[in-house]
Order: C-alpha cells, then structure tokens, then sequence
C-alpha cells in the first residue's frame, strides 16, 4: 500500500508497466469535471472508475481484495478513510473470489486507517485487503484499475 499525493504519483510510475500511461492521463484530465462513469484509457489494461459515493461507518464497510488488477484510488472531493489489513491475514471470506469481476470480500475489521483528502492517493496491491469510502457524507473520487 502507498499513501501519497497526486502531484507525487509520478515517483510510482516504476512499480508498474501502465502507471506511465496513468499519470499521463491524471496530468491532461480533470476527473473532477468527467463524467461518473468508466473511463477507458487502454482497455482492460488500465481503465478509471468515477465515482460519486456516501461514505459509511468503519464496522460496515468490508474489506474487498483483488487477484488482477492494482487499485489507484484518488479522492476527489470531500473526506475519506479507508481502512488497510494484509490480505494474508484475512482469515474468512464472505464472498469467495469472483474471477469475472476480480474481488473477494470479507467482513473482518481493518488493522489500520488513513485518512484522506483531496487530491491524496492510496495504491492497493493484491496483498492489500481495503474498506474504502468509510466516513459521513459525499465522497468524489475515482479507481483507477491497472492491471498486473
């Protein structure tokens, strides 16, 4: 898990083969303006999810993990936290790995918390089980989803 700012995403770009391609986009783009929706920059490769959300309570929101793909998660506008625990410690699944949409959940509490504000970003990896959009109110934000 990386927690940082946008502007500082470009120190990232290594990590993987479509991060290049994202902080190009975030550059020339103005998320907050786009469409709610799936933005599409390279297929399934690498594509952003806009959203507008309510935030919920920390003991409702579930962990959801990934196997394919890596979650960029940029807020937008409003307040987040998003809680974090090592997927190997998850030791119980109430949604078992769905292949199609590349998620398991589980309903175990998260080990810690960061808090975000507009304009910071937090990289999830596979190994980082996250309950995101745990707060109170509206919550703008996009998902990037860049594949392994």
């Amino acid at each position: 898990m990386v927690l940082a700012n946008i502007k500082d995403f470009n120190g990232y770009v290594s990590l993987n083969p479509y991060f290049r391609a994202l902080a190009d986009y975030l550059e020339s783009h103005d998320l907050l303006s786009a469409e709610l929706g799936r933005i599409v920059i390279d297929g399934d490769n690498l594509f952003i999810n806009n959203v507008k959300t309510e935030g919920v309570a920390a003991e409702k929101q579930v962990l959801e993990m990934h196997k394919r793909y890596i979650d960029v998660h940029i807020l937008l506008q409003g307040s987040e936290t998003i809680g974090i625990k090592a997927t190997r410690k998850v030791a119980s699944f109430s949604k078992e790995y769905d292949e199609a949409g590349d998620y398991m959940l589980s309903e175990e509490m998260a080990d810690c918390y960061a808090e975000m504000h507009p304009g910071d970003i937090m990289i999830c990896f596979p190994e980082d089980a996250h309950a995101p959009a745990i707060g109170s109110g509206p919550i703008r934000k996009a998902i990037a989803k860049v594949r392994i």
